[in-house]
């Protein structure tokens, strides 16, 4: 149990929040959403103590263990994995520090005896025999295989310490569990591990995350931070987001009448109850939904970017077609022997357990790179906008939004510009601001700003393009996405997203290619593609 009391946290003359009294009860899982900037991870700081509170206090319940997921790569780059994990119960691990000087003593005395004895019964009581399997076994659910488990933090790669450190923050059931940003780095298999962990947890668990999905599976609560305050809500991100719009409509349709109103509302959370069956935390989710009084479903006040994609002519017969493309880097094969047609109406996702296939993939087809062997051919009819993985040099330049945005129009006038910029929510001073000082998620509005620019493009190719967006960003692309009518060609780390655009999965491998005309969540599930995907890779 944590609990907030009377908190405020004020930087300067800026209040992020004030007034907040919550309370957050063991089993529950609490999803912690606003744009970015509003304060969710200075909130997780607060709770693990790493930020003092300009007011108020933060309490747990006495001999409650605290667990946190570290954002420092580099702080336990002299241990080994394992030991790295054990860590994340200090307890436990000094027991065993101790123990083990103990036994090392050569002058082991008869005190040093009877301390032994008490650090054993301790050991015992806190399953310290199970500790190291227990540990071998997060790693392993993570993806960190058994070879690796002895070698030194430093000396494995960027992306396994993500892996580490989150196993670190699961070790030894903690009471309480502060994550922030937990998938990012994993794919999208570990990411199932994790959700399937953290809905069987009885822990406490706080988590940050712009993976929708993700909110979705592991959430029994939205914790929404806006406008200076922190409100709780019951349900997961999607419940929060659609019964926000149901909302926000209804408050515009003044004169629809109260009970009419309330009747719609009640509609909408039976709907949602029965959809909860499919999730991985449905018995308390029905629980906490009978209990939803339809007075708490308020009117959401996020502002979503206005994204819209207006293809300026319809594709043709001929969309894209490859022959025996291959891709490599540094002699390691990404994918090879790929042929592929694309054809009118395809969403295509592209996935690999290496993301640089991708990439390499989409840097062939937009020009940008030679591939290895084979080639590639598009239909006259078409036109492409291109959003890549890697966008700084776009941005390497002391211009202004409104003169980079110039760049790639036709039509330069200053409101003009300004329109396609203002939908994208920048304005007022912002517009003056340099691109060269920009952040990862500004960058990616802009570039989505310059894609949606006439003339509009009938094929889209996007290289992870959820990177760096808030939620409200992530929505409202999603959304457009869905309803274009053009060619889709992408790669996601975002399961919603990948679910609810994609109509054609392709995975790349380094031995073989799988192409399938299917949603993701079917893709995932078919027997036949987890009998391929062991042979291409």
């Amino acid at each position: 149990m944590i609990a907030l009391n009377d908190l405020k946290i004020q930087f300067g003359k800026r209040v992020l929040f004030q007034d907040v009294n919550l309370q957050f009860n063991s089993g529950n899982c609490y999803g912690i959403i606003g744009a970015n900037g509003a304060g969710k991870s200075t909130l997780l700081k607060a709770i693990s103590g790493d930020l003092e509170p300009t007011r108020g206090s933060i309490t747990m319940n006495p001999g409650e263990r605290l667990s946190v997921l570290s954002q420092d790569h580099f702080a336990f780059d002299e241990f080994t994995v394992l030991d790295t994990v054990l860590m994340g119960h200090s307890h436990l691990w000094s027991i065993m520090k101790e123990k083990d000087a103990l036994y090392a003593k050569e002058d082991f005395s008869d005190e040093d005896g009877i301390r032994a004895a008490e650090l054993e019964e301790q050991f015992a009581n806190l399953e310290g025999w199970n500790a190291e399997s227990d540990a071998a076994s997060l790693l392993s659910g993570l993806g960190i295989k058994e070879d690796l488990h002895d070698k030194k933090m430093a000396d494995i790669s960027g992306k396994q310490k993500v892996r580490v450190l989150l196993a670190r923050a699961l070790f030894g059931k903690p009471d309480n569990l502060l994550l922030d940003e937990p998938t990012n780095d994993l794919d999208l298999d570990t990411v199932s591990w994790l959700e399937d962990y953290l809905s069987e947890t009885e822990s406490t668990v706080l988590v940050v995350s712009h993976d929708r999905h993700f909110l979705d599976a592991v959430s029994t609560h939205t914790v929404d931070i806006d406008f200076g305050k922190i409100r709780l809500f019951s349900g997961n991100y999607s419940f929060w987001y659609e019964s926000g719009q149901l909302a926000l409509r209804q408050q515009q349709q003044q004169n629809k009448k109260v009970e009419e109103k309330k009747k719609e509302l009640e509609e909408f959370i039976r709907r949602f109850s029965a959809n909860v069956a499919k999730s991985k935390q449905t018995t308390s989710r029905k629980k906490m939904l009978a209990k939803l009084n339809v007075e708490e479903i308020l009117p959401s006040s996020r502002r979503y970017p206005g994204i819209l994609f207006q293809p300026e002519r319809e594709v043709g017969n001929k969309i894209l077609e490859t022959s025996g493309l291959k891709a490599s880097i540094d002699g390691e094969v990404l994918f090879e022997d790929l042929n592929l047609y694309v054809e009118k109406g395809d969403k295509i996702v592209f996935i690999s357990h290496d993301p640089r296939a991708m990439t390499a993939l989409f840097e062939i087809v937009t020009g940008n790179r030679v591939p290895d062997a084979g080639s590639y051919e598009w239909g006259q009819t078409i036109t492409s906008a291109y959003l890549p993985l890697d966008n700084s040099v776009f941005f390497d330049s002391s211009l202004n939004l409104i003169d980079w945005l110039s760049q790639y129009a036709s039509d330069t006038n200053d409101v003009y510009i300004k329109g396609f910029l203002g939908r994208m929510l920048f304005s007022g001073e912002e517009l003056e601001k340099k691109v060269s000082v920009l952040s990862g998620g500004e960058r990616m509005r802009c570039m989505i700003a310059k894609m949606m620019l006439p003339p509009g493009a009938n094929t889209l190719i996007l290289d992870t393009p959820t990177n760096h967006l808030d939620l409200e960003s992530i929505q409202a692309f999603n959304n457009t996405l869905t309803n274009f009518k053009g060619i889709v060609l992408f790669s996601s780390h975002d399961h919603e997203f990948i679910r609810t655009v994609a109509n054609r999965v392709i995975e790349l491998g380094p031995k073989g290619i799988i192409d399938k005309m299917m949603n993701y969540d079917d893709y995932i599930q078919d027997e036949d593609v987890q009998r391929r995907r062991e042979l291409i890779y």
